[in-house]
């Protein structure tokens, strides 16, 4: 049954608002990161290896925050974990451009990393009891969620490039693009606020009849644990470096700001594009075939310089890598009755984390090697094959849970 269209749009402004959640502790916190790393390594004299350690830091740090999560959502409801989550991210990317010393900005990484965790999963858990209550679409309303993502990558691409360059005279100047990234974040801290306020007055969907909650057991979902550790080793490598890889390619900072701006359009335009696959499938389908589409994105810059094939791959991994993300949510939302969705959430953001962990720094010290970044990345595509065939073993659980329609919750935002 579907609800009546003031409804419908109603849900959709939500996810749009919540979808801000997405583009702080993804689309800045961590992506917004790639950009600033070549003036950052030129200035401070790093090398590709401590470079990636950075990134590295901020995947430490989120996997520390993603275990503390699910005891702090035992303290506090998941709206105040989300908007304190987003605060906290918002101040240590400011804090961020007072340091120039490689400890202190690891550190300050490692925070940032802990907040975007806490920021993520509860958006996560909020996205997924708001697909719920829409029939049919649910996959649509998980995919603007993370497809947020895309518009902190657009924002960043189009602020962070103009900061640097008005800062150019000055010393350390990517500074100032820390300072107006945490400006950016407590702006979307504030319009959170709606949609935090709404679901948090929602107890948790009705699960389907003869469902209990039962906990989440990490056994019946290895293969795709596994594919989604894969992920997080091969997607992080991309974005840590494809921009330092357009530069040695010698791409002009227009055709590189309109990359990066097209990737982030097209992780904006993905929820619509996948939301039937994230529906139709409840098993580990949507995880196979998005990490193989991820693996071919990755491993096209790194074969080939040619601009038109640069912008496939900007094109193809902007469209896919959010909704893969979406994909596992929508697995734990198919799978277990909603009591345990936020330990499902969270033991799929664990992996990703560790994943995340062996990334940057990997694909750093393999760049600083013989090849350089396009060897790189090419383990970075293999990581992503692996996972997309690991995936592919993921099986429904049996007495998978049905959710529940909009009409049955009462939802009226």
């Amino acid at each position: 049954m579907h609800t009546p269209p003031a409804s419908e749009r109603s849900l959709l402004g939500l996810a749009l608002a919540l979808s801000l959640a997405a583009a702080v502790s993804l689309g800045i916190t961590r992506f917004a990161y790639g950009l600033l790393l070549p003036p950052m390594r030129a200035d401070l004299q790093w090398s590709y290896a401590l470079a990636g350690a950075m990134n590295t830091a901020n995947a430490l740090g989120y996997l520390a925050g993603a275990l503390l999560t699910p005891r702090l959502l035992r303290l506090a409801r998941p709206p105040q974990v989300l908007l304190g989550g987003a605060v906290l991210a918002g101040v240590f990317m400011a804090v961020t451009g007072f340091f120039t010393g490689a400890a202190p900005l690891l550190l300050q990484r490692v925070l940032a990393g802990v907040a975007s965790a806490f920021l993520f999963i509860a958006g996560s858990l909020l996205a997924a009891r708001l697909g719920s209550l829409w029939a049919g679409r649910g996959g649509l309303l998980l995919g603007i969620y993370y497809g947020g993502t895309g518009l902190g990558i657009v924002l960043s691409a189009l602020l962070v490039p103009e900061v640097l360059e008005a800062a150019a005279g000055r010393a350390h100047g990517w500074a100032w693009a820390w300072w107006l990234l945490g400006l950016v974040c407590i702006v979307a801290t504030a319009v959170l606020v709606w949609p935090a306020r709404v679901l948090g007055r929602l107890p948790l969907p009705p699960a389907a009849s003869g469902t209990t909650a039962g906990g989440f057991r990490w056994p019946r979902f290895a293969p795709a644990l596994a594919a989604y550790f894969m992920f997080g080793v091969g997607y992080i490598g991309y974005m840590t470096f494809v921009i330092a890889l357009l530069r040695e390619h010698g791409e002009r900072p227009g055709r590189i700001t309109f990359f990066y701006a097209l990737l982030g359009v097209a992780v904006m335009a993905s929820a619509r594009i996948w939301a039937g696959l994230l529906d139709r499938y409840h098993g580990g389908q949507p995880l196979a075939i998005l990490s193989a589409l991820l693996g071919v994105a990755t491993v096209l810059p790194a074969l080939t310089a040619a601009w038109p094939l640069v912008l496939v791959s900007g094109l193809l991994f902007g469209g896919v890598f959010l909704s893969l993300v979406a994909s596992t949510t929508a697995l734990v939302r198919h799978n277990l009755p909603p009591a345990d969705w936020a330990a499902g959430i969270s033991a799929f953001t664990i992996v990703f984390a560790a994943g995340q962990i062996v990334g940057p720094t990997a694909v750093g010290w393999i760049a600083d090697g013989p090849g350089g970044l396009a060897r790189g990345l090419l383990f970075s595509a293999a990581a992503l094959g692996v996972g997309a065939l690991l995936a592919s073993r993921q099986r429904p659980l049996q007495g998978a849970c049905a959710p529940p329609t909009a009409t049955s919750t009462g939802l009226r935002p």
